[in-house]
């Protein structure tokens, strides 16, 4: 996984990132217009439920989805609900990640793992912390983003020849509860990158400890690999530090309403057609949309010191996850 090279091409992602650039700009084009836009960037953010099983025929994704969104909901709930009390916040990211990762290794969930769990809880917390929102409310809406992501996820079901496939059982969809030694280490990892991720977030800022502790949990992934964990921090690091400036370059063109759900769908859509071939690509994709995204949400769009404190804890959050990779026997490392 080189910073100047591309990995081969899996297939075609466009469907996708059609799906996933759906799921996030209806919700913020209609309460936009309806004039409750903060509604809509909440419920955006369950656009993160077609991101999974993105490989499997849809008619296996219906039946996989439904706990992603329940995984999603739960966590984004908890997030709600710990608000602005920074002690909750910091025992629930490590309570979160645990409890995600353990299900997502155990049930051989693949990718992109417990990452987006782990920003569901962030997300809502700073999210309550900053807004004028009911917590029920929040909640709700970002239910219904999820509910919304699924019917669209489902929309191929509308041809006959998809529907037509067989699909697996549950049992086979999620093989487990089941930990191998390497899915032992994964979970091993992404518990000492809570923690320490939650410990150094106290001296700095409890506030964005959930960055640093996602930063380190999306360079884990889902390989048990000591080179790629490698790679992947690097490529975590380069890319946030060039997608902040893609940020900063954005926010000089002051997108407000609908600009701001044609922006954010294009970029998703961009996100999913590169981020298997090139992570520090789509990490410059990502770190504008989620910076505008929560930007939209908590009224800090363009605030170039929130884009730097993000630069700051990728960069301690991906050394984390990076670091723990040597956990990993150096017979891995040419899998």
């Amino acid at each position: 996984m080189s910073l100047f090279a591309f990995a081969p091409s899996r297939g075609p992602r466009w469907q996708l990132g059609v799906q996933a650039a759906i799921g996030m700009t209806v919700p913020i084009t209609v309460m936009t217009l309806l004039g409750f836009p903060i509604l809509g960037y909440i419920a955006a953010s369950g656009a993160f439920t077609v991101l999974f099983a993105g490989a499997a025929p849809v008619v296996e994704r219906a039946r996989v989805l439904p706990f992603v969104a329940a995984g999603l909901i739960a966590s984004a709930t908890l997030g709600a609900l710990a608000g602005a009390n920074l002690g909750l916040v910091s025992i629930g990211i490590v309570l979160i990640a645990l409890a995600s990762a353990g299900l997502s290794f155990g049930f051989k969930l693949g990718p992109p793992g417990p990452i987006f769990f782990v920003l569901a809880f962030g997300l809502s917390a700073q999210i309550l912390g900053h807004a004028a929102i009911a917590p029920l409310l929040y909640i709700a809406a970002f239910a219904c983003g999820c509910a919304f992501s699924y019917v669209v996820a489902l929309s191929p079901l509308l041809i006959r020849r998809v529907r037509s496939h067989r699909p697996r059982p549950l049992g086979e969809l999620f093989p487990g509860p089941a930990f191998d030694a390497p899915s032992r280490l994964l979970l091993v990892r992404v518990a000492i990158v809570a923690v320490i991720g939650v410990l150094v977030g106290l001296f700095v800022d409890p506030g964005r400890s959930y960055w640093i502790v996602g930063a380190a949990v999306a360079v884990i992934g889902v390989a048990a690999d000591r080179r790629a964990a490698f790679q992947r921090g690097l490529h975590r690091m380069v890319g946030t530090i060039v997608g902040v400036g893609v940020y900063a370059l954005l926010t000089l063109l002051h997108p407000q309403g609908l600009w701001i759900a044609l922006i954010l769908g294009i970029m998703q859509f961009s996100v999913e057609l590169v981020v298997v071939r090139h992570y520090a690509l789509a990490l410059t994709i990502i770190t504008p949309l989620v910076l505008l995204l929560t930007g939209a949400a908590t009224g800090q769009i363009g605030s170039m010191d929130v884009a730097l404190e993000r630069v700051i804890d990728t960069i301690v959050g991906a050394a984390l996850g990076a670091a723990s990779g040597v956990l990993h026997p150096r017979s891995d490392a040419g899998r």
